[in-house]
């Protein structure tokens, strides 16, 4: 038998990068061999693909980064065609058990000049899940995609909406977790291909807003997708960066910082947590970001003095994001997650804007937003920055940050007293005590009891049942 280490591994190898997904072609008997490797590493295996003989192992030792081994058979007479069926010249490299790096098609020369090109006129339409990864490489590395490859990917955007949707799903998830993404999105909607990834996008573009918005829906998305970056670093105590396209003041970044970095521990570790299939809340929120304003162009209205209005736009987008996630096979549950964070982005704004925000006013927010209502304070800070930019207004801003900062701690450090409360009665206690029968009236009044003891005014069961007597 025959092994070659192919792709990505020697890419990432030649640059000096981790590497955790190895690739390797054999001759003959991929799938034993995967099956030999796992038993001897003691991880475990999967047969990726069993027709064509492509297998992997997945080995996890506690402590260490998770790491992927994929045994594929070559793909074409010899282990040449096999590289040049690939999709980069830089992923078109391959090591023999000799340690001899093979390179027909110039990758080398490609990563010297960290350049990004295609092996052939015909490789997005062999596949055209590799126009998105040609913009995520591109992301990934800091290279420059070649002009000809650029071509290439103009000519061919349309094929995206051929493969199967969890592929371009994956590929669109992993572009946009890479740092910066809101240039990688703007270079993927130059190219042609986010029409066919989210195409309720497009219809952003030149949608007019009043001040204090400074530019159109559609620029204001991709401000708010950068500005979020820098809203989680900022409270997660990491470094902010550079915002490219935000153009958010710097005194903006160490005020995060201030109000909020006490709940940086409690923050990293509630984004951390996956959803499904290996995407966490950080990328929904992302995604929250990206989709917050698509109710827009179906809610525009515009006064008789010229002043424009958005009416309920935050419902409307809700549904419109929830069935793009829904189109795209996100779970049930991302699409449910995603579908809060949109439908109740304006809530901490409204809050901000109502006065002191009371424990009553505490509870009502994540009943509503449930557990999602964190994601939505830190969407809220983001879009607030993205409306303002360099003309951020210091009293506006403080009390975003005042009730941000109130919503957080009431969910990390009081979430038994005011978000989630333990029951004083049971609907049992209330049929008992005030001889009703079981009805959505039990219901009504146990929420009304659980209200008021968020909000301090029910302390005791005789108390709750005081009130319930009294409703």
């Amino acid at each position: 038998m025959r092994v070659w280490l192919v792709g990505g591994a020697v890419r990432d190898t030649l640059l000096g990068r981790p590497v955790h997904d190895w690739d390797f072609v054999v001759d003959r008997g991929a799938l034993e061999l995967a099956r030999a490797v796992a038993d001897a590493l003691d991880g475990a295996y999967f047969p990726l693909d069993a027709e064509r003989g492509t297998g992997r192992v997945i080995l996890a030792a506690a402590g260490e980064p998770r790491q992927e081994l994929d045994f594929a058979l070559l793909r074409g007479a010899d282990l040449e065609a096999d590289l040049h069926a690939r999709d980069f010249t830089v992923n078109a490299l391959a090591l023999d058990d000799a340690g001899t790096l093979r390179d027909p098609t110039g990758g080398q020369a490609d990563l010297a000049a960290r350049c990004v090109r295609a092996t052939s006129a015909q490789a997005f339409r062999d596949d055209p899940v590799r126009l998105l990864r040609a913009v995520r490489m591109n992301a990934e590395l800091g290279f420059e995609i070649e002009p000809q490859t650029a071509d290439w990917i103009r000519r061919d955007a349309a094929l995206l909406a051929r493969p199967a949707a969890e592929r371009v799903r994956d590929e669109f998830v992993r572009l946009l977790m890479v740092p910066g993404a809101a240039c990688h999105l703007q270079q993927c909607d130059e190219f042609g291909l986010l029409l066919h990834v989210v195409p309720e996008l497009e219809r952003l573009k030149h949608v007019t807003q009043s001040p204090p918005h400074r530019c159109d829906v559609w620029r204001h998305t991709l401000l708010t997708v950068d500005a979020l970056e820098g809203v989680v670093a900022a409270v997660t105590g990491q470094e902010t960066g550079q915002c490219a396209l935000a153009d958010v003041p710097p005194a903006a970044w160490g005020d995060l910082a201030r109000a909020l970095v006490q709940f940086a521990d409690d923050l990293v570790a509630h984004l951390a947590v996956e959803v499904s299939s290996g995407r966490d809340r950080a990328l929904l929120l992302k995604l929250a970001a990206l989709l917050h304003d698509v109710g827009k162009p179906e809610t525009r209205s515009q006064d008789d003095d010229g002043r424009i209005h958005f009416y309920d736009h935050e419902l409307t987008g809700a549904k419109l994001a929830a069935g793009r996630l829904q189109d795209l096979h996100f779970s049930r549950d991302e699409v449910e997650c995603v579908r809060v964070m949109v439908g109740s982005h304006m809530r901490p704004t409204h809050l901000a804007c109502a006065g002191q925000v009371t424990r009553r006013a505490v509870y009502r927010y994540f009943r509503a937003t449930g557990d999602a209502g964190v994601e939505v304070v830190l969407l809220s800070l983001a879009d607030h920055l993205a409306i303002w930019g360099p003309h951020l207004r210091e009293e506006y801003w403080a009390r975003q940050l005042e009730v941000a900062e109130t919503l957080l701690s009431h969910y990390f450090e009081r979430h038994a007293e005011t978000v989630a409360p333990p029951s004083l009665v049971t609907g049992d206690d209330l049929m008992a005590e005030l001889g009703l029968e079981a009805g959505p009236e039990i219901g009504r009044l146990l929420e009304a009891v659980r209200e008021a003891q968020a909000a301090g005014e029910v302390k005791t069961r005789e108390e709750a049942l005081a009130l319930a007597r009294q409703l």
